[in-house]
């Protein structure tokens, strides 16, 4: 309330709390979506973001798609683009605890006022097209309209997109032109959805190249690299395919990692704060990216170097806390990457505490950990919301898997994630590591249990 002489007559507290609650509700009110709609063609996204004024057409974006390892990539390039000068937009998903950790800028999550500000122009837009018989957009629609329109607001000169699913007939794909475009490990994941073979999903994921864009892509899978390849050479692409063979690492801390890439024009030595294995991969496929874009946005090899030793990316084997690991291994490849970056943090049973959600292959999820994993007690709880899938049936895998193989671990079932953490805390043993993986969903819960500060 303002009262006559202009003053502001609330508390500041009671205005935070005003909005906090707006917020909230803002924030179940686009979970509901789901609720009411269906997947859209791609000109209905472009006739939303048209209505607002083609906020995407305003700034420089680098599209990222991919499997595995898609946050990583774009945190790094993120983090170059910013250490050398520029005003960066970041749009990634999901969220671990707060939803507007999907736009960030400068490295910073948006605020709630532009949070709140974005929500309701995108609402304006959607009240029209329905008013025009046309279907309510997607959440994942709705979250890439406000991402856009606040990036927008700012004047970023330079956004980096990660896809959702998926990649031609994604959300994101109505970008034209795109400054570089970037594939990172393709692996089996929403086989109901983008195909059941590597070459079929990496054709799904190379469909957000555009005619002369150059393309920068793992190329671990063969298979994937052939096909991305062939899509690349069609369009007339220069393609800059980063195989693992090319990335040496020389130092691994478990909190750092340094390594070369021989991009097959140099060799260039590069410091990253990760002690995950999977990262040095991860990071040359960024450093590639970062040199495709260093002739045309400017960008020195000292920025790169420093953008790639200063990023922060939690919920990739982060310790949140002494002895506690997150990570979001979130399908069967990450679970694999996991696997092995478990060796390198300890080398005694430790406590795992997992969760997974119902598209992915959760019983051979299973049989990894239990054949490569060594551990004194696994934990099963149910990631929050509806896509988790139930603790009990969960926990009923892993049991009739260990009984097959003879594996001792212990294995608990605790339904609420928040239970099941406190419990698989207090379940270590003096120096027993605990890890939480299995999807972001969990990780996500637990960072926030936890404590975790996201803009660190």
């Amino acid at each position: 309330m303002v009262v006559a002489d202009g003053t502001d007559c609330c508390p500041r507290t009671e205005r935070q709390e005003i909005q906090m609650a707006h917020y909230e509700e803002t924030v179940q009110k686009i979970l509901e979506i789901p609720k009411f709609t269906t997947k859209n063609t791609l000109d209905h996204t472009r006739d939303l973001l048209r209505r607002l004024g083609d906020p995407q057409e305003t700034f420089q974006i680098i599209h990222v798609a991919g499997s595995n390892g898609k946050g990583s990539v774009c945190a790094f390039l993120a983090s170059v683009l910013k250490a050398a000068g520029k005003h960066v937009g970041l749009f990634t998903s999901p969220h671990l605890v707060r939803m507007e950790e999907r736009f960030r800028i400068d490295g910073t999550p948006c605020g709630q006022s532009d949070f709140l500000w974005a929500y309701g122009q995108v609402k304006e837009a959607v009240a029209a097209m329905q008013r025009e018989g046309k279907p309510h957009p997607t959440f994942f629609e709705y979250i890439f309209a406000m991402g856009m329109v606040v990036f927008a607001k700012h004047q970023v000169t330079h956004v980096v997109l990660e896809t959702g699913l998926g990649g031609r007939l994604d959300a994101t794909n109505i970008i034209a032109s795109p400054r570089l475009v970037v594939i990172t490990s393709i692996s089996l994941e929403h086989t109901e959805i983008l195909g059941t073979t590597i070459p079929e999903i990496a054709a799904e994921k190379a469909g957000i190249l555009k005619k002369g864009v150059p393309v920068v892509y793992d190329a671990s899978e063969p298979e994937a690299a052939k096909t991305i390849a062939g899509r690349a050479t069609a369009l007339g692409c220069q393609g800059y395919p980063v195989n693992p063979k090319k990335v040496k690492i020389f130092l691994n801390t478990g909190k750092k990692i340094a390594f070369s890439y021989d991009s097959g024009y140099d060799v260039t030595d590069i410091e990253i704060p990760f002690g995950a294995p999977y990262q040095a991969q991860n990071g040359a496929v960024a450093l590639q990216a970062a040199k495709c874009l260093s002739d045309m946005e400017g960008i020195s090899e000292e920025a790169i170097k420093r953008g790639m030793a200063g990023v922060v990316w939690n919920g990739r084997m982060q310790e949140v806390c002494p002895g506690v690991y997150l990570d979001g291994a979130h399908n069967i490849a990450g679970v694999g990457k996991f696997l092995e970056s478990v060796g390198h943090i300890t080398q005694r049973p430790a406590v795992l505490l997992f969760s997974m959600v119902k598209e992915k292959d959760y019983a051979h999820a299973a049989r990894l950990l239990l054949r490569q994993g060594d551990w004194d007690e696994i934990v099963i709880t149910t990631v929050p919301g509806s896509r988790g899938v139930e603790s009990g049936v969960l926990a009923g895998i892993f049991c009739k898997e260990a009984k097959e193989i003879g594996n001792t671990a212990r294995i608990t079932e605790i339904k609420g994630t928040e239970d099941a953490f406190l419990y698989a805390k207090a379940a270590r043993k003096q120096g027993q590591v605990l890890f939480c993986a299995g999807s972001l969903y969990l990780v996500g819960a637990v960072e926030r249990m936890a404590g975790g500060n996201q803009d660190d």
